[in-house]
């Protein structure tokens, strides 16, 4: 063979093997870019378990509170999800769970399966995990101590687990008296050898009483059990010898078919299995009743088909994540993206049965949505930045529904939501962030909501003075002298009142829209005297002030790092704050001296190490050189250094606690090259995709356009030129009639 003819054919080979490769990345789907692990250590208190869009079930793995040498740490009181990476002492499959949050609750209802004598502690039946795996819609892993390999994957509302037992007695327990919440009462009836059913206590969030609440259940399984019965810790053993000993502080209860309740019970299903035989469980849940957590399961789930279930939850995944498609980047910029926006669809979720019927809020009565869903977990100090902003363009409907929920707890308590939880408000976080979210979601265009019983609610967390504002609770100072002033140590003073101005803002914006003139005046001029904080002649930043006018004394701008306690912030310090009036980044500027003064303090944040990505108050911050012309190229450098620095394809892949999709939202709108630097300000802040192209699918029911094209052109560092539609634009800014209107933008460097 001739040299030519020999380089022909490995041409040809070569060529033959790229287009192999191409076709196989053009084959992959939106799903098989996601990593469930990215964000499951390194505080991003995600989880990896199997979960569908929005659903209210979870199979998460639980495995928090041992360590691989079997040494269970009662004390370790911090962790705020059932999961995390650096462990791999399993204890169980949890069914009710929270993803990105910041305090314990939930991580309820545990399915275990053992082999052998049956155990109720959880220090002992617990077992090493290995070959774990984790796709959307399903997670598997191994038990080492019990050679059992383990499936789950989940419908709305009910997991289904799969256990491959080895030969011999094998159990599954249930055990109720484990979880993050720091209620413990459960109640529990075996029906019969293939059925269980009941309720288990959930609630105190970040450690608040009043938002006690049942979560009902029924597990069912697929084949029946040769022998069954319960357990229940007893009340005389004291705490230090139930963790010290193994069975002594249990009472084991064979053949148990009354009801039991109790802070510690749980129940056991033995069976006689062959080599390599598979069990499965469902279990439904329910806010509502057991009833109702029966019926769910009748209706989604109502045999045991495991790949079916698997296929329809990766089904419902594709649905939702190939809403944008993306061309070019590496491999770990798609799976960042795709997981991020993967991580956007666990919170808030449904909370309502297939039936309509849910738990009122603040109380125990049933309401019933005839349309839609009704939506639980609304993070709302952090969601109100980037994630409903974000839910409003890719997926309206569901941002709709969100919005209506928000209302419908108004109207059954009194008061829109701050941080609820389960129909309960747990009164976490600062501000009143309710009113961002649907002022934004309305002059977005999504209008089809009642906004005069909204703007009631508005108004009524706005003027209500004293202690029965439940939303504002310093709003007489508020409202007396345009700001709060410092009282007490590290009060949250300057925080409450820096969330109110970005609330009265949007309620003016509101008020305009609906033709409410006077209360516009009056809410922008109350949205302006954040002023009031500037200290423009000592340290030219934000700062806390006295009850007298006078600023803070004992004033250090750095304290509040690293989430230490700051006076008048919360969860930052002056440096993370002082640029938290995205509502007047114009008056800002002008309080600062002008562009160059304004320029260079803040990019002295970044340089200065002074700038918390893991945190809200401060994310919009990379995206405001935009407003000065000539230094955008500082808003790409540091947006794409942020990107490139502090999001990974690794279980440490978000720089922090998730907060229920808000981290991922900012990654998602950053990759896109856009980003909303102000709720209730429809304009969007623009920067350099991470991908030569980007498309989403526009939902026409709400939308006129039907995709947007984002495509990026040239190799330059910064950008040189945007165009939308062939015609160019004259600013680094894009509004979101501009965008939903269809058509390409194009991007070149």
């Amino acid at each position: 063979m001739s040299n030519n003819v020999l380089r022909l054919a490995i041409l040809t080979f070569v060529l033959a093997l790229s287009s192999l490769d191409a076709a196989y990345s053009q084959e992959k789907k939106s799903t098989d870019w996601v990593n469930p692990f990215i964000g499951s250590t390194n505080y991003g208190t995600t989880n990896p378990g199997a979960i569908v869009p929005q659903g209210m079930v979870s199979v998460v793995p639980f495995n928090v509170s041992g360590s691989a040498s079997n040494k269970w740490d009662k004390d370790n009181q911090w962790w705020s999800t059932p999961y995390s990476w650096d462990n791999h002492f399993f204890t169980g499959y949890s069914h009710v769970n929270l993803s990105g949050v910041g305090c314990p609750e939930l991580g309820v209802i545990l399915l275990m399966p053992t082999t052998g004598k049956v155990e109720a502690s959880n220090k002992v039946y617990g077992s090493p995990m290995t070959e774990q795996k984790a796709s959307p819609g399903f997670y598997s892993n191994h038990l080492e101590k019990y050679d059992i390999t383990t499936e789950v994957t989940a419908s709305a509302r009910v997991g289904l687990s799969k256990f491959k037992f080895p030969e011999g007695q094998s159990n599954i327990l249930l055990d109720l008296g484990t979880g993050l919440t720091n209620e413990s009462g459960a109640a529990l009836r075996i029906v019969n050898n293939r059925e269980i059913e009941g309720w288990r206590m959930t609630g105190t969030f970040c450690y608040n009483d009043g938002t006690e609440r049942p979560v009902y259940f029924v597990a069912r399984f697929s084949k029946p059990a040769k022998s069954f019965g319960a357990w229940k810790k007893m009340p005389q053993m004291t705490a230090e010898s139930a963790w010290s000993s193994t069975d002594s502080a249990f009472k084991f209860y064979p053949e148990f078919q009354a009801q039991m309740a109790g802070d510690s019970i749980g129940a056991y299903m033995t069976f006689d299995t062959e080599s390599n035989e598979e069990v499965l469980v469902k279990v439904a849940v329910s806010y509502v009743s057991i009833e109702n957590a029966r019926q769910n399961m009748e209706v989604e789930m109502p045999g045991f088909n495991f790949e079916q279930t698997r296929a329809a939850a990766k089904t419902n995944w594709e649905e939702a994540l190939s809403r944008v498609s993306v061309k070019g980047g590496t491999d770990d910029q798609k799976t960042i993206f795709y997981t991020a926006l993967y991580h956007m669809h666990i919170h808030p979720n449904v909370i309502n049965d297939v039936n309509g019927q849910y738990p009122l809020m603040e109380s125990y009565g049933i309401g019933e949505v005839k349309e839609g869903d009704r939506y639980t977990v609304f993070s709302l100090w952090d969601t109100y930045r980037n994630f409903h902003p974000l839910m409003s363009l890719i997926y309206p409907e569901q941002q709709l529904d969100m919005v209506r929920s928000m209302i419908a707890m108004y109207e059954e308590s009194g008061w829109l939501p701050k941080w609820e939880l389960n129909s309960t408000e747990t009164h976490v976080m600062e501000g009143d962030p309710a009113i961002p979210v649907i002022v934004d979601t309305y002059l977005r265009g999504l209008t089809d909501f009642d906004t005069e019983s909204v703007y009631e609610a508005m108004y009524k967390s706005a003027t209500t003075e004293g202690a029965q504002n439940k939303l504002r609770p310093d709003i007489d100072d508020y409202l007396a002298k345009g700001y709060v002033p410092y009282t007490t140590p590290f009060d949250n003073s300057v925080s409450h009142a820096l969330e109110y101005y970005i609330a009265d803002w949007n309620l003016a914006q509101f008020a305009k829209a609906l033709g409410k003139d006077a209360d516009y005046k009056r809410f922008l001029a109350q949205s302006l005297r954040y002023k009031e904080y500037y200290d423009k002649d000592e340290f030219q930043m934000i700062r806390p002030r006295m009850a007298d006018g006078s600023f803070y004394k004992d004033f250090d701008p750095k304290q509040g790092e690293n989430f230490e306690p700051s006076p008048g912030f919360h969860e930052g310090n002056a440096y993370q704050y002082t640029f938290c009036v995205p509502h007047d980044i114009k008056g800002l500027m002008k309080l600062m001296g002008g562009k160059k003064k304004f320029t260079k303090k803040l990019q002295g944040i970044f340089d200065d190490g002074h700038y918390d990505v893991a945190n809200e108050p401060d994310i919009h911050y990379p995206w405001l050189f935009n407003y000065v012309k000539g230094e955008e190229w500082r808003t790409q450098k540091e947006v794409s250094r942020l990107l490139n620095e502090h999001y990974k394809n690794a279980p440490g892949g978000i720089p922090g606690n998730d907060d229920c999709g808000t981290l991922s939202a900012w990654a998602v709108y950053s990759m896109m090259g856009f980003y909303p630097v102000c709720p209730g300000n429809t304009d969007y802040s623009i920067a350099q995709p991470a991908f030569d192209e980007v498309k989403i699918e526009l939902d026409q029911n709400f939308y006129p356009g039907k995709e947007l094209i984002i495509r990026t052109k040239g190799d330059g560092e910064y950008i040189r030129k945007i165009n939308k539609d062939g015609k160019k634009l004259n600013r680094y800014f894009i509004n979101h009639k501009e965008l939903v209107s269809g058509g390409v933008l194009e991007i070149e460097k």
